[in-house]
Parts: C-alpha cells; sequence; structure tokens
C-alpha cells in the first residue's frame, strides 16, 4: 500500500475517541506505516506512526526519518504528515522536535515562541529555491498545546485536504523534496548560533570526543596491486547507514533480475555482481541535499582505483564499472558513461539508470 492510500483510510476510520490499542482499524494503519512504506521513502529514512500514548492523540502522525540525521522525534528534526484534529487535512512538514523542550519551556506560549523563533532562523538558511510553494504554516484546527507547537515548529510545510488528494505519484514527489530540504536544514542547524540553537534551553557539553574516522587510505602507500591487497586496512571505516541500506535494496533488487550479488570476502569493494560469467564493480554512493557531485566524483575515484588494483595489477579480468546513488544525478549520468562508467539510482517508484545499465539488463 502506498503514501495515498494509508493516509486516506487513517483520515475515514480515525477515531480521537478510542484507545490506540491494536484492533481498531485506524490505529492499525498508523502502526503498519513502519513497514509498507520501507520500499517508498528514500533510501536511508524509516517511517513510523503514532496515533497517541495511552489514549489516542487529537492529531495523529507519521513520521518520518532520516536514519544519519535523527530517529527520535522528541528532538531534532524529522519529516511528519500529521492530520488536523478534524482530519480535514493532512500536512506534510518539517518538524522540530517538541516533547524534549517541556520540562525547561513548558507547553505553553514560552515553548511555542522558542520553535517559532527556531523555526525561522533554519528556513532563512535554506535556498529560496528549494523552499517556494512551501512557505506554510500548518493549521491542526486544535487548541491541544501540543498541536499549536507543532504548528510554530514547522519549518515549511505542503497541506493536503484529504477530500481531494493529489496522487500517490506527486505525493512520493513531495515526500523526496522535503527528504532533500531536511538534509538542508540540518546542515543549516549546526550553523545556528548558540543562542538561536538554546535560547531558554539549558544545554551540557559533551566531554566525549568523536571517533576517529580515516579518509580514504590515509598512510597507505602500495608498491603494487600485491602490495595493494596484503597492506589495505582492515580497520573499520564509518558508513552511513544510508549507505548500506542502499547496497541491501540494491542487491534485492539486482536477485530478482538474475544478477547474483556478493559482497562477503571482498573487502573494500562495496558490492560485486555477477551473472553468466560476467563481472560487475559496483560503488555505492549516498547524494546529500540533492547535489550529486560530491558522491559521482568519489564513485569514480574508487572505481578506477579498485579496478587498477584488484583487477588489472593482479591479472583479473576487467569488471564493468557500476556506480549506484541514492537518486538521480542528472547530467553526470552521461558524464560517467563517458568514462566508462554505468549508472543506477533509486526513483519514487523504483530503479532508474544509465544507458549501459539499460544495455545489461540491470534496469528497463
Amino acid at each position: 500500500m502506498g503514501i495515498l492510500d494509508l493516509l486516506l483510510d487513517v483520515a475515514s476510520s480515525y477515531d480521537a475517541g478510542k484507545k490506540n490499542s491494536k484492533g481498531l482499524p485506524a490505529q492499525d494503519r498508523l502502526r503498519a506505516a513502519s513497514g509498507e512504506w520501507a520500499h517508498i521513502v528514500p533510501v536511508g529514512f524509516a517511517a513510523e506512526g503514532n496515533g497517541g500514548s495511552g489514549g489516542a492523540s487529537k492529531t495523529p502522525w507519521i513520521g518520518v526519518y532520516d536514519r544519519d540525521i535523527n530517529l527520535d522525534p522528541k528532538k531534532g528534526l524529522y519529516l511528519a504528515y500529521i492530520f488536523a484534529e478534524d482530519l480535514s487535512t493532512v500536512t506534510l512538514t518539517l518538524q522540530q522536535g517538541v516533547t524534549s523542550l517541556a520540562d525547561e519551556l513548558g507547553t505553553g506560549k514560552k515553548r511555542r515562541d522558542y520553535l517559532q523563533n527556531r523555526a525561522q532562523a533554519l528556513l532563512a538558511g535554506l535556498p529560496d529555491e528549494l523552499v517556494d510553494g512551501w512557505r506554510v504554516r500548518p493549521d491542526l484546527k486544535s487548541k491541544v498545546h501540543r498541536a499549536r507547537s507543532y504548528e510554530a515548529g514547522s519549518v515549511v510545510a505542503r497541506c493536503y485536504s484529504t477530500a481531494s488528494m493529489p496522487t500517490e505519484i506527486s505525493l512520493r514527489e513531495d515526500l523526496w523534496h522535503m527528504a532533500e530540504v531536511l538534509q538542508h536544514a540540518a546542515a543549516v542547524e549546526k550553523t545556528l548560533s548558540g543562542a538561536t540553537i538554546s535560547a531558554g534551553v539549558g544545554s551540557k557539553a559533551s566531554s566525549k570526543k568523536p571517533p576517529v574516522e580515516f579518509q580514504g587510505l590515509d598512510g597507505f602507500r602500495p608498491k603494487d596491486g600485491s602490495d595493494y591487497v596484503a597492506r589495505i586496512p582492515k580497520r573499520t571505516i564509518k558508513k552511513s547507514r544510508s549507505h548500506e541500506l542502499l547496497l541491501e535494496a540494491f542487491s534485492h533488487y539486482a536477485d530478482e533480475r538474475d544478477f547474483v550479488p556478493i559482497n562477503k570476502a571482498m573487502h573494500p569493494k562495496d558490492l560485486v555482481l555477477r551473472k553468466d560469467g560476467v563481472e560487475w564493480l559496483v560503488e555505492a554512493k549516498t547524494v546529500k541535499r540533492g547535489n550529486p557531485t560530491k558522491a559521482v566524483r568519489e564513485a569514480v575515484g574508487q572505481l578506477f582505483e579498485y579496478n587498477h588494483f584488484l583487477y588489472e595489477q593482479v591479472g583479473h579480468a576487467k569488471p564493468h564499472l557500476l556506480a549506484l546513488f541514492t537518486e538521480d544525478i542528472g547530467a553526470y549520468a552521461a558524464y560517467l558513461e563517458g568514462l566508462g562508467i554505468a549508472s543506477v539510482w533509486r526513483t519514487v517508484d523504483g530503479w532508474a539508470g544509465s544507458a549501459s545499465a539499460a544495455t545489461w539488463g540491470i534496469v528497463d
């Protein structure tokens, strides 16, 4: 089931006067969002429905989280579909966590003022072209403190009438657009002044040092291909959850198309595909904030490097090269083709790719 059907099911059957126990159709639909939307949300994102804790919420909602940014709706930034109390609308909004502020700001005007000021600061840092058409203030038609805080904490939003919803594809495109906005907003959040971030809210400095991340092949100078294989670091290099989920989703997809995906004993390669005696070397990259430039550059460098050291230098047959991305890379697909590298990326309704990827049968 898609976004449209689930939202309409909730709008038509939700009853705030009942509990949030299992067996109630709307509550069950909200709980199903996590599994049913797993293949719909962008790579690295997760959905979770919320119909209230204890009693039913006046304004039920479904959170959509970037695993690399935040998974806690009580604090931080996330996306949410929030229903109005009368269920006449559902709003897709870039939200700030409100619950964690209650101890120090209360649940009334002080919290709302803080959230609204912070929302304005976040919005001011976002590119105009990204938020044009999204400068909407939600109206949840509720006097409940939390709902009013949701209204104040919204950075950008789009409101849908449950009586005249857009198409499934339009809803997915809006969600993917907002996923990009969320990533930009998370970057803006890091630049806000201390006064903007913590006005009225106490903060504690962490004494924990950040983990050291090795970049590329720091300190590693192989003499030849065999030396590269023998000496390449076996240390664990931190990879984002989005990266791992992209590889997992693509591996299942490739398997359905009769390719054999292999990642065991393939270090440092991300993935290898095999079919009819032919091998594809796959390098996966996460596109951040809608800008594929860095991801493409990294994919090119690693594919050529691995091809040289792990295949040519040790006498192995040269593989086909395939770059895998979380979203469309635009003009870079043709650029990669010119370098002899095919590309595949996730779309709102499946997978797409470059000419070579289609020729090989990896995409249609």
